[in-house]
Formats: structure tokens, sequence, C-alpha cells
């Protein structure tokens, strides 16, 4: 129980790099068992179960910016696209975690769920069901705090930690210098963790769950008809991925953190902190730009992002790109 626990976190922490960052078009997220959709109008989680039948939920959404004119502007808006999605896909990570388990009990259990008794007819057959928002706000707060705290110790503190162990023994002084190097143990840090946890034989299925979700939106894109066949002859990799955020996101830290200049290691900590919301709006900008403009040079700031997702996507079989199709359906139908 305490290692499915663990597993969980590790799922939470690493959400931002199994979704999309960009609320045009459609994007998404892959879940345990699952994938995660949004539409410009709302969202459904699709979960595949033993069985072979689906459990669905879906919701209208409301962006940020819609709720807040504020959440419009360049850098800013981002922010709220990013804190948006965070919270949306800790939300369906929950939901399935916890279908998941369900799923996984004895099936001569003698009192079942007839909420969760499907037949041979029923299978890939949706079950709407009331969405995951449903969880209690403190739940998602904690898991929101967890994960961003596993994220600022491993890829921020770390670091910062090494590269000030090395200045000590190198002893050179420049600020440029600390940052870059500062900057390539991040990048290392994070990349060591994504080859680590994908030898999980589950975070195995959740990369290619991820897969899937990248084939379906490039078909979506394409405007061709939803269907396996349609989706499969497609990349796995897509600019968009919360990979290619998070690598751009270090790049563009280099730069942000060469601006502010702190003698200590514990006040380059806290403006490390302090300044992520100004680096993600930036690095979303980036994002953005490279996706609405394939053919610029910016483009070429996300192919190393490309890269890194051959480690965080999966080639899917078709099952797996039957839900992400139903996942991208239902959220369409929203």
């Amino acid at each position: 129980m305490k290692f499915r626990y663990f597993k969980h976190l590790i799922f939470t922490a690493t959400s931002w790099a199994l979704g999309a960052n960009d609320d045009v078009l459609v994007g998404g997220q892959a879940v345990i068992e699952g994938v995660m959709m949004r539409s410009p109008k709302g969202y459904s989680v699709a979960i595949r179960r033993r069985d072979g039948s689906y459990r669905v939920v879906k919701e209208l959404l409301q962006t940020t910016g819609e709720k807040w004119k504020i959440f419009k502007l360049p850098i800013v808006r981002g922010v709220g696209v990013l804190g948006q999605a965070l919270v949306l896909g800790i939300k369906a990570l929950r939901w399935s975690a916890d279908e998941a388990m369900l799923d996984e009990e004895p099936s001569d259990k003698t009192t079942a769920d007839p909420a969760r008794s499907l037949g041979a007819a029923a299978k890939a057959e949706s079950t709407p069901a009331g969405a995951p928002a449903a969880l209690p706000s403190w739940v998602i707060a904690g898991s929101m705090v967890m994960a961003l705290g596993v994220n600022i110790a491993m890829f921020i503190a770390l670091p910062l930690f090494m590269t000030g162990l090395l200045q000590k023994q190198l002893g050179f002084e420049s600020h440029l210098l600390f940052n870059a190097i500062d900057g390539v143990f991040r990048v290392g840090t994070f990349v060591t963790f994504l080859l680590t946890i994908s030898f999980m034989k589950d975070m195995r299925r959740v990369f290619a769950y991820h897969g899937a979700e990248h084939k379906t939106v490039y078909n979506f894109e394409a405007r061709e008809p939803l269907s396996v066949e349609n989706a499969d002859k497609y990349s796995t990799l897509h600019p968009r991925c919360g990979t290619s955020f998070l690598l751009v996101l270090m790049v563009v830290s280099i730069i942000v953190f060469s601006l502010f200049h702190f003698d200590t290691i514990a006040g380059k900590l806290a403006s490390r902190i302090v300044l992520l919301p100004l680096i993600a709006g930036i690095s979303y900008e980036v994002i953005r730009y490279s996706a609405k403009h394939p053919d610029s040079l910016m483009r070429l700031v996300t192919y190393p992002g490309l890269l890194l997702q051959k480690i965080t996507t999966k080639k899917p079989d078709e099952s797996q790109l039957a839900t992400a199709i139903k996942a991208l359906e239902e959220a369409l139908s929203v």
C-alpha cells in the first residue's frame, strides 16, 4: 500500500511532463490506465478497465482568461494556463488512481458495486459519473504542495547545491558560469529522473498512453476522422508537450537567473523559487509561438524537447489509442 502511494506521488510530480501546456485547439495528459483530454469548452477523462469497458467523466471548464481578464495578458496567461493544467492534471490522476485500485479488487468479491458492474454488452461504452472536481480541496492542495516540493527539491535545490560544492572546489567567481553549470546540472537531473522512472512497469504504461494522446491530437489537428488507424500513423512526439515545455523552462531559467545576482546559496535558492512564475510564463510564450509558427527559428528551441519525449512517450497499442480517442470524443461533446 505504501509503495502504491509512492508511485502516485511520482505520477503527480511528473504530471507536467505528461500533459500539453496550451489552451489552443486540444491537448491532454496521460493518467493511470487512461487519458485526460481538453477541448476549448471542457475536458474528459477516459479510463480503460480490465474487462475492456470505459469509465468516463467529463465537465465544462472555463479558462483562467475567461474568469479573469489579467490572465489574457502575455506572460501572465502562461501562468494561468499552467496553473489550471496542474490542478486539473492532479484531479485526473487522483481519480484514475482510485479507479485503478478498484479495478484491482478481486472479481469474486461478495458485495459488488452495482455502479461498477458492466456486462459484455456494455464494453467500450462510457459510464458518465461525477467529475473528479468532487475531491476535497485539501486533497488537491496537499497533492500540489507535495508535487511542487518534490520538483523544487530535485530540480532547483539539488542542482544548486551541487553547483555550490563545485564552485568551492574550483574557486571560480563568474556569476554567468555558475548559472550555466547550475543549468547543466538541472537538465542532467531532470533527464536522469525521467530515465529512472521509465524503468517502472506502471510508468511505461503511462508513457504509452502519453504517446496515444499525442497521436490522437495529431489526428484531430489533421482534420481527419478520429480512428485508431488514422491516429496510429502519426508520431508520438508533439511540440506542445509538457516535456518540451519543461526543457525550454530550464533553458529560459539559465537566462533569467543570470539577470539577478545573489552571493549566498540561500539567496539564490529563494530567488529561483520566487522567479518560477516569470520563467514559466516566458517559457509558455516560447512554446506557444513555436507551435503557431512551425517554420520559424524558434522551433529549434523545442527540438531538444522532442528528443526528450522519446523517454516520456512510448508506442501505444490499439486499446490505448482507442482510449485516447474516446477521451477526445467525450471532451469535444461537452
